[in-house]
């Protein structure tokens, strides 16, 4: 009797949305094993150069403060067009066109993640945890690949910016999914340029205080280590720049850097 693969949730860097090229492999990569395999995959994304291009035309400064994006509550309508519009549905079309069935969503939708303000600092900026996932499970069930913004809403109804890194955790919660941090990024790097294999938080503590990881990388980090506690499994971060190893990234295999959970 062949094992049942946990949900396979795939956090998006949003770099990827500016090459058709690396989304059709991507897709096509995840149409073969989904196939193959049968395993239920969620995708959970950024905006990444669709953000940087809308402050630019709307000539608003960007600030970040320990690399995460301030969000001024007059902006969070902009961004929300980005991510949860333009963004999401640039990815579901690449989808749709790669033979997927795709379903846009935000993190608010059925109630899949609970946000909160992370900092009244950083403005609408959003903490999210894990929520119902009964609707993101019904899609699964359909045979659909969920897409999902990092784009939440509060209990007051609040649009709220949610760090697409830690986003992808909240929802990994909330599936009891396994969680791969997909990027430009081969994994973690050494102060020589090497792939650091496996990082605990004892080590990426070392490589933070000597700036060897530094601005959105440490997110990146903190968010995979805390998914690695959160989930108790090891969380892989990986880049997609390699189409013909994505096959054994869903499969198991590590490709990346492996971020072990704290012994207990």
């Amino acid at each position: 009797m062949s094992q049942v693969l946990k949900p396979l949730v795939i956090k998006l860097g949003g770099a990827a949305l500016s090459c058709s090229e690396t989304l059709a492999h991507l897709f096509h990569a995840i149409k073969a094993y989904q196939q193959q395999a049968q395993r239920q995959m969620v995708i959970v994304h950024g905006g990444g150069y669709l953000v940087d291009d809308l402050m630019t035309r709307l000539q608003l400064e960007t600030v970040k403060k320990n690399g995460l994006r301030v969000t001024p509550y007059d902006q969070i309508n902009d961004m929300t067009g980005a991510l949860a519009g333009t963004a999401n549905k640039l990815l579901q079309g690449e989808a749709i066109k790669n033979g997927l069935t795709a379903v846009g969503l935000s993190l608010a939708d059925g109630g899949l993640c609970q946000v909160e303000e992370l900092d009244p600092e950083l403005g609408a900026v959003g903490k999210a945890t894990a929520g119902n996932a009964d609707v993101v499970k019904a899609i699964l069930q359909a045979g659909a690949l969920p897409i999902i913004s990092s784009i939440g809403i509060t209990a007051e109804g609040q649009l709220m910016n949610v760090n697409a890194d830690q986003a992808a955790v909240a929802v990994a919660g909330a599936l009891d999914a396994e969680l791969v941090l997909l990027s430009d990024v081969s994994g973690v790097l050494d102060g020589k340029g090497h792939l650091i294999p496996n990082m605990d938080k004892t080590l990426a503590d070392e490589l933070i205080e000597a700036k060897v990881i530094t601005d959105g990388m440490i997110v990146k980090v903190l968010a995979a280590l805390d998914a690695a506690n959160d989930l108790g499994r090891p969380i892989e971060v990986a880049t997609w720049r390699y189409p013909e190893k994505l096959t054994e990234l869903f499969a198991g295999s590590s490709i990346g850097t492996q971020f072990q959970p704290q012994s207990a």
